[in-house]
C-alpha cells in the first residue's frame, strides 16, 4: 500500500525512518519528528544512543507524545556509499527485527532511504525483495502449537513525492524476485520422499497453468523412443519414473533468440554404485537445486513478463542403487548421439544435463545456461560464497556476470582448455568419459557438459557450494538459498541477443 502523505498526528503502530550519517542538523522527516519530541532525537544522537552507522536499528517508544506508537531508525551509513545492495541488507535487518518484535503493522518513509543516485523505484524494489527474503521461514513437518504466529500483516509505504507509480512498480517487481527465490528455497529444502521427479513435474505444471506457459512433460517411454540414454541410465536403479520437464515462455512475436535455462533435477543422489560415504550422502535432497533455481526464475519471469523468449528444461530423476542400476564401465548413448563411457555413477548430474542441453536445442534454444549442484570440486576451489562458472562464449558470459553482480550472487569463471577437452574425450570405448579424475574436478564436469552445447553459446553455473548455507543471515535462514533464481531472471530481463 503506497501513500503520498504522512501526518504525525495519524496513528501508526510503527514508523520507520532511514538515517544517514550527517555532520549537520537533522533534516526532512527526522527533523520534523525531532521537533515534535522537543529535540530528543538530536539528544539521543549526541549521547550515542541513536546511531546512523550502516545497518544499525534504534527503537524508540514515543510514550504517547506522538500518535505514532514506535519509531525505528535505520542507520544507512554514508549517503554517497549507499546503493541497492546496501538498501536490501538494511531492509532485511529491519524486517527481521520487526518480526522478532512481533509487530504486525509497519509504515515506512521511503523518501528517507533515497539518495541522488538511488531513486524511490529502486528503494521500493530493494524493500519488497528484502521483505520476502528476510521473513522466509523453512516449511518443516514439526507438530505445531495452537498459538497463532504474529507476522507482519501490513506495510504502508509513505512517499511525499509524486513518484507513486514508480514505487508501486518497484514493490511489485521486488516482491516477485523475492518470492521466486523463496519458491526455489522451499523446493530445495523438501525431503526426497516428498519431492520426487513426478512431484517436481506437477509443480512445473501448476506454474505453467498460473502463468500461461506452454509445457511438456516427457515420460519414460517417450524418452526411450527419442533416445535419451544419458538421463535414462541415471534412472535405471530407481522405482520412481524419470521426467523431462519443459516450460516455454514467449515474450516476442516470433520464437527467435531463445534463451535455454537447463536445471539439474536429481531429487536424490546416493552416488549409485560409486556410492557416497555416510557423511556425504546426508543432504543430497538438495541435488535438484539447479532445477529449483530455474523454476524460481520462471516464476519471476511469469510475474515481470520480459520481452524475451525462454525455454526451461529440467531432466529429473533420483540416482539410486538396485540390480538394474547403471554401473561403472557401462557405455550409454545420449540424445545427441554421442556415446559415453561411465567411469563414475556419482557423476550423474552431467549425464542428465547432457540430454537436457540437447533437448533445449531441439526446442529452439539459441543460448544455453545450465545450473547445477554439480561438484564438490567447486567448493574446494571457490568455497561456499561464490558460484563457479564456465563458458564457450565471452559475450553471453558477460551478460550472466553482470546479472550476478546486480543480484549480489557472485560467480567466478573457471577455464576450459583444449587439454581439458582431450581428457573428457579420452576413452577407448566411447566418444566421451564422464569422469576423467579428481584433478580439476569442477572443470572436467563443466567441460563434459560443454560437449553438448557444441557451437551454441553457453554458460555453466555450478552452485554446489552456494545452493545451501549453514549460516543464518539478514536475508534468510540456514538451508537452501534459492541462489541463481534472481540472477537468471535478471539475465533474461536484461538480455541482448548477439548481432
Amino acid at each position: 500500500m503506497v501513500h503520498n502523505q504522512l501526518e504525525l498526528t495519524d496513528k501508526h503502530e510503527l514508523l520507520v525512518i532511514g538515517l544517514y550519517q550527517q555532520n549537520g542538523k537533522l533534516s526532512g522527516l527526522a527533523a520534523e519528528v525531532d521537533q515534535q519530541l522537543d529535540g530528543q532525537i538530536t539528544e539521543l544522537i549526541k549521547s550515542g544512543d541513536l546511531a546512523a552507522r550502516q545497518n544499525s536499528i534504534t527503537k524508540i517508544h514515543t510514550l504517547g507524545r506522538l500518535a505514532i506508537k514506535r519509531l525505528f531508525f535505520v542507520g544507512l551509513g554514508k549517503e554517497k556509499e549507499f546503493d541497492f545492495d546496501s538498501a536490501r541488507l538494511a531492509f532485511g535487518k529491519l524486517f527481521k527485527t520487526i518480526q522478532e518484535a512481533k509487530l504486525q503493522d509497519v509504515t515506512i518513509a521511503i523518501d528517507t532511504f533515497v539518495t541522488e543516485g538511488f531513486d524511490q523505484g529502486e528503494a521500493a524494489h530493494a524493500l519488497a525483495e528484502a521483505f520476502a527474503l528476510s521473513t522466509y521461514k523453512i516449511i518443516d513437518y514439526k507438530q505445531k502449537s495452537n498459538e497463532p504466529e504474529k507476522n507482519i500483516e501490513s506495510i504502508r509505504v509513505i512517499s511525499l513525492t509524486d513518484e507513486v507509480s514508480a514505487i508501486k512498480s518497484g514493490l511489485e517487481v521486488g516482491y516477485a524476485f523475492g518470492k521466486g527465490t523463496n519458491s526455489a528455497r522451499t523446493l530445495t529444502n523438501m525431503p526426497p520422499n516428498l519431492l520426487t521427479a513426478s512431484e517436481l513435474a506437477s509443480y512445473a505444471i501448476d506454474l505453467a497453468n498460473k502463468y500461461q506457459f506452454e509445457y511438456e512433460i516427457l515420460e519414460k517411454d517417450e524418452m526411450e523412443r527419442l533416445g535419451m540414454g544419458a538421463l535414462l541410465a541415471v534412472n535405471k536403479g530407481s522405482d520412481e519414473p524419470p521426467k523431462m520437464i519443459v516450460l516455454k515462455y514467449q515474450g516476442l512475436e516470433e520464437w527467435t533468440d531463445v534463451i535455454g535455462l537447463i536445471g539439474k533435477g536429481i531429487t536424490y543422489d546416493t552416488g549409485g554404485y560409486s556410492i557416497k560415504p555416510k557423511d556425504g550422502i546426508v543432504g543430497m535432497k538438495t541435488d535438484m537445486g539447479g532445477a529449483a533455481a530455474v523454476l524460481g526464475a520462471m516464476e519471476i519471469i511469469g510475474e515481470i513478463k520480459p520481452e524475451q523468449n525462454v525455454v526451461a528444461v529440467i531432466p529429473s530423476t533420483d540416482n539410486m542403487i538396485s540390480g538394474g542400476a547403471f554401473k561403472p564401465d557401462d557405455v550409454i548413448v545420449s540424445l545427441s548421439g554421442k556415446t559415453i563411457e561411465v567411469l563414475n555413477t556419482d557423476a550423474e548430474g552431467r549425464l542428465a544435463l547432457a540430454d537436457g542441453m540437447t533437448y533445449a536445442k531441439h526446442h529452439g534454444a539459441n543460448y544455453l545456461v545450465d545450473v547445477a549442484t554439480l561438484t564438490g570440486g567447486v567448493i574446494v576451489a571457490l568455497g561456499t560464497e561464490t558460484t563457479g562458472a564456465m563458458t564457450n562464449n565471452e559475450e553471453l558470459f558477460e551478460q550472466v556476470l553482470q546479472a550476478s553482480h546486480e543480484c549480489e550472487e557472485p560467480i567466478w569463471r573457471l577455464p576450459i582448455t583444449e587439454k581439458d577437452k582431450k581428457r573428457v574425450r579420452n576413452s577407448q570405448m566411447a566418444d566421451l568419459n564422464n569422469s576423467p579424475g579428481r584433478e580439476g574436478h569442477a572443470i572436467m564436469a563443466g567441460t563434459f557438459i560443454g560437449e553438448f552445447a557444441e557451437g551454441t553459446p553457453w554458460v555453466h553455473l555450478d552452485i554446489a557450494g552456494t545452493a545451501t548455507t549453514s549460516k543464518e543471515s539478514d536475508l534468510g535462514p540456514t538451508g537452501a538459498t534459492g541462489v541463481m533464481a534472481r540472477t537468471l531472471a535478471t539475465f533474461v530481463e536484461r538480455f541482448e541477443a548477439s548481432k
